[in-house]
């Protein structure tokens, strides 16, 4: 019976996800272009953090998070036209990490909340994380916010990922991909 439950609930996972389309995929070029970083500086503090492409073909996001003068984040940012992510159900990362804990965010042109959800890597070790779209939390500052409008996922604008939380200290977060699960 464990078996014939094991099966179903992975036919059930399958059918809710049943098509992706690459939003970030290095090896094919795609979503490598109109990135931008945002760290902590833009409030006094002295984080940094920067994009590149592995020999590997996978994307690198790095950097130091400083607590020093109020610091502590270090966020990229993939700005692409408004609606391509409509009918969108949820994402699939694969990514290997430092041990950290990072976010996924989304993001609506001009507005001062995003929608995030955190998510743990294991130090030199790829992973595949699912996240649906009602896992995403309104956000505000780094705060829970209660006066946020729904997640309207047709409006979003930019996805990218973020470490704060007072994780000081060098880290790196390698992306093979995000897919879009329709």
């Amino acid at each position: 019976m464990k078996t014939y439950n094991s099966i179903l609930l992975i036919f059930i996972s399958l059918s809710i996800f049943s098509q992706s389309i690459d939003v970030i995929n290095p090896s094919k070029e795609i979503g490598i272009d109109n990135w931008n970083v945002v760290n902590d500086n833009v409030m006094g503090g002295i984080s940094n953090s920067n994009l590149l492409i592995t020999e590997e073909n996978n994307l690198m996001f790095y950097g130091n998070v400083s607590l020093k003068n109020n610091g502590g984040f270090a966020s990229s940012r993939l700005g692409f036209k408004k609606g391509k992510l409509k009918n969108v159900k949820g994402f699939q990362l694969r990514v290997k990490g430092d041990g950290k804990r990072y976010k996924f965010r989304l993001r609506e042109n001009y507005r001062s909340s995003n929608y995030s959800i955190d998510f743990e890597t294991n130090s030199g070790t790829w992973s595949n994380i699912e996240i649906s779209i009602s896992d995403l939390n309104p956000m505000f500052m780094g705060y829970y916010s209660r006066n946020a409008k729904n997640l309207e996922i047709e409006n979003i604008s930019s996805l990218g990922f973020q470490i704060s939380d007072k994780q000081q200290g060098k880290f790196k977060l390698e992306i093979m991909h995000v897919k879009a699960l329709y």
